[in-house]
């Protein structure tokens, strides 16, 4: 009854809006716009094609050219230069130069982004050309400019102390109104080198809970929506007015524990938390496809990175007592594990963002509470996972995790298993040999040379877990048929926003 009061609301908002603002594409997804500091949100204002980066990725993960048309590299591996499109614009109408991209780069650079884990000497300009010098030869960069962090803004979009005051950006769409965390409304900047977008208005709707989402998209409500719940997906196939894609994407949702705390300081600790978990029994029930229980952190779709025979990880009730048992935990009188009069009890915090996490999570409290280990479930915002990793007060986070953020997964390991690993890596632990194999294969180009580094790589990841898989994803999109061109990005570059058009 009430999903049925909700969808009749629903469709009469989608009436009033379609003949007001017939010409619009309504976009939903879970991401709120919590801020417009490219390090934390960028990845918005990139994937909906309002600012760009010099070197983009294919869904295929080929790097190719955005801003910049063509780059290049000495020699000595050293200098690399990108060369800026001559055509490209701001949205306030002034050109793209070098100096301009040189300019944003180093704001970047000092930041908390992905390039300040690059050995990156100096960025300056030259002609129309942005040039990197590096320390020391560093192979992955131009997938680095693929990074949202790095996208190229106008210096009008900075005040007078450097900070971040609106975003004017070079992609085909420009923000109009902004009003956050939930509502960005763009249209046809009018500037871009790539010629004018296939429908002229956006409007990006932030909606967090998944169900919604799929009710909106029921109603024709909203034109596009990300991120759907599998429960929802079954359903929704079978709408005949709306397309559903399904993409396997490179992302893993994992277990970030806290290495250095009392509970996960053991790998016998680590390893019995995942032989705790039932991952085949969670995509079955949760996400509708058992083919996604990680068996390791890296899913097959990232080649060269998944180990096919390697001993996969797996569910063993005995096996995780024993190793609780040999690590100093024994029952208390309720059955909680205790060790020197501390119990094993520890809050995990997750988002819903991602629709499944917060079900997910409520399986493994359930799991885990059969080997003593008790769990208490907290559902926020992302934004709490960095900022206790930052404090140290973490305990452990269900979090969703992108290893194609650059698409080298060099650049993930760097930052989530180098020293102090990362906001969303490894927290607590400090591994010498695998930053040793990152360092080498952030140097390395050759596929062979490259190779045992990465098995050896995660080798040391199945063994130590100081991040625990639990299981691989897939993302779901679903388009009102009264749109065309829609295309999965497995990679979440870009929505591809530009390429939709009206159907005919």
């Amino acid at each position: 009854m009430l999903r049925a009061l909700f969808i009749t609301f629903a469709l009469g908002l989608a009436v009033t809006n379609n003949s007001a603002h017939a010409q619009v594409l309504k976009v939903a997804g879970p991401w709120e716009v919590t801020g417009i500091d490219p390090a934390q949100t960028g990845y918005v204002f990139s994937r909906l094609q309002v600012a760009e980066t010099l070197v983009t990725a294919d869904p295929e993960g080929k790097l190719i050219p955005a801003l910049a048309e063509r780059w290049s590299v000495s020699e000595d591996a050293l200098t690399w230069r990108f060369t800026l499109r001559d055509k490209a614009r701001f949205h306030d109408g002034t050109p793209v130069t070098a100096q301009t991209a040189a300019a944003s780069l180093k704001r970047a650079l000092s930041g908390v982004g992905v390039l300040s884990q690059a050995p990156v000497a100096e960025i300056v300009s030259e002609g129309r050309d942005v040039v990197i010098r590096l320390e020391k030869p560093f192979s992955a960069l131009p997938a680095y400019l693929v990074h949202f962090s790095t996208i190229i803004l106008a210096p009008s979009s900075f005040d007078a102390s450097g900070k971040v005051r609106q975003i004017v950006g070079s992609g085909p769409y420009k923000v109009t109104s902004l009003t956050p965390p939930a509502k960005l409304e763009l249209k046809d900047s009018g500037t871009w080198w790539g010629g004018k977008p296939g429908i002229a208005e956006v409007s990006y709707l932030a909606v967090g809970q998944g169900e919604t989402r799929a009710l909106m998209a029921e109603s024709g409500e909203t034109d596009l929506v990300f991120s759907m719940l599998p429960v929802s997906v079954d359903r929704l196939k079978e709408n005949p007015g709306l397309d559903v894609k399904i993409a396997t994407i490179p992302r893993t949702r994992i277990l970030k524990v806290n290495a250095a705390s009392v509970f996960f300081d053991d790998i016998e600790e680590r390893q019995a938390l995942s032989y705790a978990i039932d991952r085949v029994g969670i995509t079955k029930v949760i996400l509708r496809n058992p083919e996604l229980a990680a068996t390791q952190i890296f899913p097959p779709a990232l080649k060269g990175w998944y180990a096919s025979d390697l001993p996969p990880l797996s569910r063993d009730v005995a096996r995780a007592k024993e190793l609780l048992a040999e690590a100093g935990w024994t029952p208390g009188s309720d059955g909680v594990l205790e060790q020197d009069g501390k119990r094993f009890s520890v809050t995990l915090l997750t988002y819903s963002s991602w629709p499944e996490l917060p079900p997910i999570a409520t399986a493994l409290q359930a799991q885990l509470r059969e080997v003593g280990i008790e769990i208490k479930v907290s559902v926020g915002n992302s934004s709490e996972i960095p900022a206790r990793h930052g404090d140290g007060t973490l305990e452990i986070g269900l979090v969703s995790r992108l290893y194609s953020i650059v698409p080298d997964p060099v650049g993930t390991l760097l930052q989530d298993y180098g020293p102090g690993g990362s906001d969303w890596g490894a927290m607590g632990w400090d591994n010498q040999e695998i930053q040793g194999l990152v360092a080498k294969l952030a140097v390395t180009t050759n596929p062979a040379e490259r190779a045992p580094l990465q098995r050896r790589a995660v080798e040391i990841l199945q063994q130590e877990l100081p991040s625990i898989p639990v299981t691989w994803s897939e993302l779901a999109i679903v388009s009102s048929k009264r749109i065309t061109g829609v295309q999965v990005d497995p990679l979440e570059v870009s929505y591809g926003l530009a390429a939709i058009r009206w159907a005919k």
